[in-house]
């Protein structure tokens, strides 16, 4: 009986314990910096046009404050007007790292080594504000006023070259070596992207009315800086008020990830 009292006595003891470490309240404060950031177009100044996810700019944080060893913070990604914004930062000594449809900020040879980080280290205190100025691949415009005509929008859009052929080969070629190409530099194909959010894109958008032009090695070459006719698929009800975006990609991935270069969105309003 003795025996049962004093483990008895023991349990409770730990028990109490165990209960006080459960119910202890976390006294760290929360996140509450802010960095915010544009993406602009180092050669016009202009905001680089962008999908909402994965296939869009990605946008990566690791905190230095910790040391060398530390992982990222999780990734966000730029809204369609090339800005982003995270409210919820601790407070510290950060890498901002960015990877969309422009030249690589960060650059290493296939054995790994780097050959360019053009990243900046930030403090973050507050509301922290960054520039990222760069190379897009393409600029992709809808001309004049998109046409509708029995439910299908016709649009006329326009795909030039961001970026010279030389200088994305003097910046891209180091860090292929031999499996270097030009057909990198090749248009694959060109989107018209509808839906009836204003965040049109590919992320966004309905399958039923979305279109696509593909194109085979460099057979988009001619149309570069030329009007090509695009027309919406199926056909959208009389009344309904949507969104149209223009988008195109070339055959070279940052990131692991096929980018596409955006038009501005458009409102369309179907007869």
């Amino acid at each position: 009986m003795k025996k049962f009292q004093i483990f008895g006595t023991v349990a409770a003891m730990m028990l109490s314990l165990t209960s006080c470490d459960l119910f202890e309240l976390d006294n760290y404060d929360e996140p509450e910096e802010t960095i915010w950031g544009e993406v602009v177009d180092v050669a016009t100044g202009e905001r680089v046009l962008t999908d909402q996810g994965s296939e869009g700019i990605r946008v990566r944080l690791t905190e230095l404050s910790w040391g060398d060893n530390v992982e990222h913070n999780p990734d966000f990604y730029c809204m369609p007007d090339g800005t982003f914004q995270n409210t919820k930062i601790f407070k510290g000594h950060y890498y901002v790292r960015i990877d969309g449809p422009f030249i690589p900020l960060v650059r290493e040879t296939p054995d790994g080594v780097l050959l360019a980080d053009e990243c900046p280290e930030v403090d973050i205190k507050g509301v922290t504000k960054l520039k990222f100025e760069v190379q897009p691949f393409l600029k992709v415009r809808i001309v004049g006023e998109p046409q509708v005509s029995n439910g299908q929008i016709r649009a006329k859009v326009v795909v030039e070259r961001a970026v010279s052929p030389a200088d994305f080969r003097d910046k891209v070629q180091p860090t292929r070596g031999s499996d270097y190409s030009d057909d990198l530099l090749n248009v694959t194909d060109v989107q018209l992207f509808v839906s009836y959010s204003s965040s049109v894109g590919y992320r966004a958008r309905d399958e039923r009315w979305s279109s696509a032009v593909t194109y085979q090695g460099n057979a988009f070459e001619s149309n570069l800086g030329e009007e090509i006719t695009m027309l919406t698929n199926g056909e959208i009800p009389s009344g309904r008020r949507v969104y149209i975006r223009a988008a195109a990609r070339i055959n070279y991935s940052t990131a692991e990830v096929y980018r596409y270069n955006y038009s501005e969105p458009m409102e369309v309003l179907i007869p």
